[in-house]
């Protein structure tokens, strides 16, 4: 089951995101003087000094935007990708996790003043108006939803309906608009409730088929043709609180232990560069996951002090990451660049080997020298220094790598310092809510406010 959660999530991945476009990464030309030129001798250019909550905030309203101005235009949710230079392709894709992480980035940018309360409350009635009447399958969305019309998109040949693990990042961020305005002014009031009845619709016991285990996908034509069990550990824990916190459709103790947890067998002796890794990372237990396991389900949910009977996951997202920066400092392949200020391996767009940009899961035990933003900037709560320094080498690389709705989604010094000029709504959202979450704590403070979530939480034994 390891291999098939790895493999079905390559697979697509790989089918869906491959294309065709050329990297489009600048490169820098040496300019020597002839002979009949007299040389002039310059200056040492000083690096530009910026302070780290200037950084911060440049970070999070830059990718604010892509949530906000690049949003899809009839529904206001996160389209799933956007390529400044090919602006109409998939316009009308819209993702259901990527609109998750939406929900929490408006809500960060009415805190920071990006947007004005009234403007989030606007564009929040007309998000959570095309989430009601999207097609739902037992009360799932979909991966993919015409942002047109609100029907599925199929995200693969078998998976034309409910997708429960991008209903669980969904879900994620209504608790938190619910708990943002539930004391708000009347209208916000009743946005609050919406945002709570939305999630309450999702049948989540019904994706157990009866057994002690959630399965990813079901589908009208299919069923449960595609046979996913959620196991950890990935980046699926939310959707396991999701469904104990659920007051109608909830699961059992039994469900989280025996599916989750595997009766015990998710948790891991294996030791990387000094630092446990606690769990075993499917198919990656040497090194651990891609690092977005270590953000996804912890975007609202707080890993500080996060502990049930097996293993305390705050200890785990702060070990994966230094193990992935760790990495990335040994540098084994001896890629350019790679080092204490350019790290982060994940999930992200990527470069092929003929220049064409695609689609990796890259991780220390799958490097093709890729560094992916996201990476190491939502990896910040736990690994705020080292997260920072990174920050700071893209920012000081921002005629490569900061294009209109922050930072380009991945890159390789390697290859000429190739550049995917393009962004995707998993990789943007992460970022501006961890490093709210690292200032504030105001998703996490949010989602473990509400009530529903804490009786949750007691039933699973956390």
């Amino acid at each position: 089951m390891i291999k098939k959660i790895f493999a079905y999530f390559l697979i697509c991945t790989l089918f869906l995101f491959s294309c065709s476009d050329e990297g489009k990464g600048p490169t820098g030309l040496s300019e020597l003087p002839t002979d009949d030129e007299v040389p002039v001798e310059e200056e040492e250019e000083t690096p530009v000094e910026i302070e780290d909550d200037d950084l911060m905030d440049l970070t999070q309203a830059e990718t604010f935007k892509y949530f906000w101005d690049y949003a899809e235009e009839n529904s206001g949710g996160a389209r799933e990708r956007y390529h400044p230079n090919d602006p109409g392709r998939d316009a009308n894709v819209v993702t259901a996790g990527g609109t998750g992480f939406g929900l929490m980035a408006l809500l960060v940018g009415m805190e920071r003043g990006f947007i004005s309360r009234e403007q989030g409350v606007e564009r929040l009635i007309t998000l959570l108006d095309f989430l009601e009447n999207a097609d739902r399958f037992h009360g799932a969305w979909s991966h993919w939803i015409n942002g047109a019309n609100g029907s599925v998109i199929p995200f693969s040949p078998l998976d034309n309906g409910g997708d429960l693990v991008e209903t669980a990042f969904l879900a994620q961020g209504l608790i938190c608009v619910k708990e943002y305005f539930k004391n708000g002014s009347a209208s916000e009031q009743t946005l609050a409730q919406q945002a709570d009845d939305l999630w309450k619709g999702v049948e989540w016991d019904w994706y157990t088929q009866g057994e002690n285990v959630l399965y990813w996908h079901w589908s009208p034509n299919f069923g449960f043709d595609i046979n996913l069990q959620l196991r950890g550990y990935n980046e699926v824990l939310i959707t396991y609180i999701m469904a104990a916190a659920s007051p109608d459709y909830s699961i059992s103790k039994e469900v989280y232990t025996s599916g989750w947890a595997s009766d015990g067998s998710i948790v891991s002796a294996n030791t990387q560069y000094g630092h446990p890794l606690l769990v075993k990372h499917n198919g990656s237990e040497q090194f651990g996951g891609p690092l977005f396991w270590a953000h996804y389900s912890y975007l609202g949910l707080d890993p500080t002090s996060l502990s049930d009977e097996f293993v305390d996951y705050w200890d785990v997202n702060v070990n994966h990451s230094k193990i992935n920066y760790a990495y990335c400092v040994d540098n084994p392949n001896n890629y350019l660049d790679y080092g204490e200020d350019c790290w982060g391996l994940t999930a992200s767009y990527s470069r092929n080997n003929d220049g064409s940009i695609g689609y990796n899961a890259h991780s220390p035990s799958n490097d093709t020298g890729v560094i992916s933003p996201t990476a190491a900037i939502s990896s910040i709560p736990y690994t705020p220094e080292e997260s920072l320094k990174a920050m700071r080498y893209f920012y000081e690389n921002r005629d490569k790598l900061l294009g209109p709705a922050g930072f380009y989604d991945a890159f390789s010094p390697q290859n000429n310092y190739w550049v995917a000029e393009a962004y995707l709504a998993i990789d943007q959202g992460p970022q501006i809510i961890m490093i709210e979450n690292y200032r504030t704590r105001l998703l996490w403070n949010l989602f473990m406010g509400n009530e529903d979530v804490q009786a949750g939480l007691t039933k699973l034994g956390f």
